[in-house]
């Protein structure tokens, strides 16, 4: 086996108490094989002597089946921190901007970048400088959500300049891949993409920075809580079960890692179905349901399609406010399709004003 070859069968050796392996962590040094034997240098100057010989026979466990003989040096270098909330030295690039919040969702589908975009928009309109980054590497929805479809310029000191619309300032792994080109990276490469994103763009002064987060709990969730100084997490949930039981995780993992929870969320809260019949003796009755019809025949239900009170679960279950619903609409549909949420198109629209007003109580909570 050549070092190439032996490298890629330590990436299987994960330091204890982390996500990652000792190569991507950079603890292999040197590897040296003479014939039938093999000597490594690795990086583990940890005081926990339990994790240095968890790492030495995991190695060994890999290179015995290859050399008959396999020596292990260990020099004195830095290591991860012990505690793996410090896996990573935290980045200081972004002291002009005062609030942090963090998106989240436990699984995808529950309209998490719908409600990011429009959250930005509404702040924005209030007056504030807001900036909006698409975390998702694998599937960024904001060159969709905006209708963006260049790259951004490079300013003198070779910073990416977020793309300026509606008011916020934009930006995405997709402005710079194109958003048809597929992904396909590794974890380590992705959480290194992520922090680009934070050194490498010329945020500027910002009141609030949101951060569209991909869903689950993996790298980049780490590593933002590792690296930033987060001011709180919003969490995005639909009312089912199934999405319930995936939020919770993301909801406990932003608590076991000290960020605050804003609040939640409940997307697709229902379906809104209004309209006008004659009201001269109508009746009307859907799913069993007789609907209350005024004298001019206009009628309002909201039918709850996936359940409801998932949200109000959530809240309870973490103790902190349920922000808001917001019901399916064919005007949230329309506006992303067209690449434009919906808070910057329509003003006047009943959702827009639950956006606005859930907007109002994240800057209440976060600023008062």
């Amino acid at each position: 086996m050549n070092k190439e070859q032996i490298l890629e069968k330590l990436k299987s050796v994960k330091y204890p108490g982390f996500n990652r392996d000792i190569v991507s962590f950079g603890m292999i040094k040197s590897v040296t094989i003479n014939d039938d034997s093999i000597v490594l240098s690795i990086n583990i100057t940890s005081q926990n002597e339990e994790k240095k010989k968890q790492v030495i026979q995991d190695i060994k466990l890999i290179l015995d089946e290859y050399f008959s003989d396999v020596k292990i040096n260990l020099t004195n270098q830095t290591v991860p921190n012990d505690n793996p909330i410090n896996e990573l030295a935290s980045i200081n690039t972004l002291s002009n901007v005062k609030n942090i919040v963090a998106v989240a969702s436990g699984k995808g589908g529950v309209g998490k970048s719908t409600i990011a975009a429009n959250l930005a928009c509404a702040v924005a309109k209030s007056g504030k400088k807001v900036g909006l980054l698409d975390l998702d590497i694998y599937g960024p929805s904001l060159p969709i959500l905006f209708d963006i479809n260049q790259q951004p310029k490079m300013s003198g000191d070779n910073k990416l300049i977020p793309i300026k619309k509606l008011g916020v300032s934009l930006m995405s792994f997709g402005f710079i891949s194109g958003n048809d080109t597929p992904v396909i990276w590794r974890g380590p490469l992705v959480a290194r993409m992520t922090e680009q994103f934070f050194k490498d763009v010329e945020w500027g002064s910002l009141d609030y920075l949101f951060l569209d987060l991909p869903p689950g709990t993996g790298d980049i969730q780490l590593t933002l809580t590792q690296k930033l100084k987060i001011t709180g997490a919003i969490i995005v949930t639909t009312p089912q079960d199934i999405a319930l039981a995936d939020v919770r995780k993301a909801s406990d993992m932003f608590q076991k890692v000290k960020t605050p929870v804003i609040g939640v969320i409940e997307n697709m809260s229902g379906l809104v179905c209004e309209g006008v019949i004659n009201p001269a003796n109508a009746r009307l009755k859907i799913n069993g349901e007789n609907i209350e019809i005024d004298s001019s025949g206009n009628f309002n239900i909201n039918i709850s399609i996936f359940k409801s009170g998932g949200g109000e679960k959530e809240s309870e279950r973490i103790g902190v406010p349920l922000l808001g619903k917001i019901p399916l609409s064919q005007e949230i549909m329309g506006a992303s399709d067209i690449g434009v949420p919906l808070t910057s198109k329509d003003a006047s629209n009943g959702i827009t004003q639950l956006y606005i007003d859930i907007a109002n109580k994240i800057q209440s909570i976060i600023e008062n």
